[in-house]
């Protein structure tokens, strides 16, 4: 007897090590990103409720939600006081839109700690996704327990600043820029906020600051571009405008912007290229456009050019009357014909007889009629 109960222990303590064996290898096999072998393993561990969680946490890294969340929910019932199996559960359930369940997850984790900040700002991320104003609340309480939360601090301060509550959203960024000075959520706050309250100069060192912690976007280049271009800094504003036209090459808008600065650099070649680009991306009436590049093509002196952007303008909208009166103009300066000069601003006042350019047409127009009558007395 007594040798039979020798056998049953050591049979009982190979087992033992067996089995611990099989936990061992389990979770170097998740550590080494080996999830499937890992699960295997786990489920063939005879105590399964204390591996509910890891195997959870295998199918998380797989991207099986629904088999991770159906461990999570068997961990938590045989284990309902762990609190960090909860939280990782009730995470899960927020980023899979169960909002119901991880509410009402997070509520019991913060019945068991209600001064872990985690817990509130965790919370005020699902009342924030179902359009719950009282998220503020959760996160301004995850503030008062720990003022160092640097996300906490971010949700705060972007919420004051879409109220417009621009000071108060500068407080809050100083706050946290104080224990993290290159926290770029921050520091895209702290540049948001100067430039839509038109301080423009300080919001240029907080966007390029941005740039020198390495972000680009289409947002930051497009804000500088303005920026600079309202300091008649029209080069480093087509810089900026060109790398936001990276995130967006269809940007028709940013196309006409590049052709404007160009036109105040006198750069009128590139001017047209950028006018042209922005024509063949608009599908819209764009009688100002075609105008705005038929006075870059008479700025180069290429009038025949500048005449077929301008009929352009008067096709999109024939009661463009400055249109029009560009058409004459440009044929009063590219026409040899003085009798077709004359032909042409007669045929406008006729057309436009009650346009802003009238008076000036018929003063042209005597001029004309002088220097004929002029020229025929030689």
């Amino acid at each position: 007897m007594q040798r039979f109960l020798i056998v049953l222990l050591l049979l009982s303590f190979c087992n033992t090590d067996a089995q611990n064996s099989v936990l061992i290898t389990a979770d170097s096999l998740f550590a080494h990103g080996n999830y499937s072998k890992a699960i295997t393993l786990y489920k063939s561990y005879n105590k399964p409720t204390n591996v509910y969680h890891k195997i959870a946490k295998s199918y998380v890294a797989l991207g099986n939600h629904s088999k991770a969340l159906k461990y999570y929910e068997l961990s938590v019932d045989a284990y309902p006081k762990d609190a960090l199996t909860k939280y990782e559960y009730a995470k899960l359930l927020s980023s899979t839109k169960k909002y119901q369940l991880a509410l009402d997850m997070f509520n019991d984790l913060i019945i068991i700690d209600d001064e872990n900040p985690n817990y509130h700002y965790e919370m005020g991320l699902v009342l924030e996704r179902i359009n719950d104003s009282t998220a503020i609340n959760r996160f301004k309480l995850a503030y008062d327990l720990d003022q160092t939360h640097q996300k906490t601090i971010y949700k705060i301060a972007k919420y004051f600043l879409k109220k417009r509550k621009h000071q108060l959203s500068h407080n809050y960024i100083d706050k946290g820029l104080e224990t993290y000075e290159n926290n770029v959520k921050l520091i895209n706050l702290k540049a948001q906020n100067y430039y839509y309250q038109d301080y423009y100069k300080e919001a240029k060192i907080w966007f390029n600051k941005l740039i020198d912690l390495g972000e680009s976007s289409e947002f930051i280049h497009e804000k500088l571009s303005i920026i600079y271009a309202e300091d008649y800094e029209f080069e480093k504003a087509i810089n900026q405008r060109k790398l936001a036209l990276k995130f967006n090459p269809k940007n028709a808008k940013a196309m006409f912007v590049i052709a404007t600065y160009y036109e105040q650099l006198k750069d009128y070649e590139n001017a047209e290229k950028y006018m042209i680009k922005f024509l063949k991306l608009t599908d819209v009436a764009l009688d100002h456009e075609y105008q705005k590049l038929g006075i870059i093509y008479n700025r180069q002196k290429k009038h025949k050019q500048a005449i077929e952007a301008f009929n352009r303008a008067l096709k999109e909208n024939p009661e463009n009357a400055s249109a029009a009166f560009f058409i004459v103009a440009t044929k009063d300066s590219y026409y040899s014909d003085i009798d077709a000069k004359i032909k042409v601003y007669e045929t406008f006042i006729k057309t436009y007889s009650n346009s802003p350019f009238e008076s000036f047409a018929k003063s042209r127009l005597t001029e004309l009629k002088e220097e004929k009558f002029s020229k025929s007395k030689e």
